[in-house]
């Protein structure tokens, strides 16, 4: 691969069609990785990639991935080279944990960063069909290398406390503020959450040029579905730097041949157990 050439694409896939999902666009250039476009749902980056606008609320929708590719080439002006995924991914067809699965359990666990377990219903045929077009389009499913591109999956929580140095999980999901900090009002969890929000905002400004600048602003007062749309947008972000150590060998894959959550290496942080 051309040191200068790399390009990820980072979802934060919605286990349903009906819930929106977040894209990151990253490209490597001067040997510098920098965020191109960030969008809180697939409709809004293709609008992006046709140099519109994006009008009204994220919705959800069925990924169509040719048009994704398509956005990302027009916008990072080179083909995407590696696809990193925030949703369970397998070469057989997903109905339960896996093995990736378990394996995040017990190396990031302790630190509250195990998996939701999947199920054939969510996200059962989504994830299968998604895999399958990425294949199709030439980006196959890796779970032991991907520093030739592909497609792998990710999973922001542990990536997030490697890259915090947390010791636990970190407190920015909009929807567990009243279990993040129980007993005090929504303005003021709220307000905790922005300051989350920030604090991962420049974690990855740290490791990817051109956040401030991309990640629009959360203006206030936000509604709910701003807030996670903005919460979405930084997940993508997330998915798309994971995409980058995995793409440069700087991240391990947790499973085995089957299904692999990459997590990108840190100090202290447990290599994947074998056998």
């Amino acid at each position: 691969m051309n040191a200068d050439a790399g390009v990820v694409l980072g979802i934060d896939a919605a286990w349903t069609a009906g819930r929106p999902s977040g894209v990151a666009l990253v490209r490597q250039q001067a040997g510098r990785w920098c965020l191109c476009a960030v969008a809180p749902s697939y409709d809004h980056f293709l609008s992006l990639g046709r140099g519109d606008e994006p009008r009204g609320a994220p919705a959800g929708s069925i990924p169509d991935v040719a048009a994704l590719l398509d956005a990302a080439q027009r916008i990072a002006g080179a083909p995407v080279t590696l696809i990193a995924v925030d949703m369970p991914l397998s070469l057989d067809s997903v109905a339960g944990r896996r093995a990736s699965d378990n394996a995040i359990a017990r190396a990031f666990g302790a630190r509250h960063c195990s998996t939701h377990s999947p199920s054939a219903q969510r996200p059962g045929p989504l994830s299968d069909d998604l895999r399958a077009g990425f294949a199709a389009a030439g980006y196959p499913l890796q779970t032991n290398d991907a520093r030739g591109g592909g497609l792998i999956e990710v999973y922001p929580h542990p990536a997030l406390v490697v890259l915090a140095k947390a010791a636990r999980r970190l407190p920015y999901k909009a929807g567990n503020s009243a279990k993040y900090w129980p007993g005090e009002s929504i303005a003021v969890r709220r307000s905790l959450l922005v300051e989350q929000w920030q604090r991962i905002a420049a974690l990855l400004a740290t490791r990817l040029d051109g956040v401030a600048e991309q990640l629009p602003a959360l203006a206030e007062p936000a509604t709910g579905v701003a807030r996670k749309a903005h919460e979405d947008m930084l997940d993508a972000i997330v998915c798309a730097w994971v995409g980058v150590t995995a793409l440069t060998g700087q991240a391990d894959a947790y499973g085995d041949d089957r299904s692999a959550i990459w997590v990108p290496r840190g100090d202290g942080t447990e290599p994947p157990a074998t056998g």
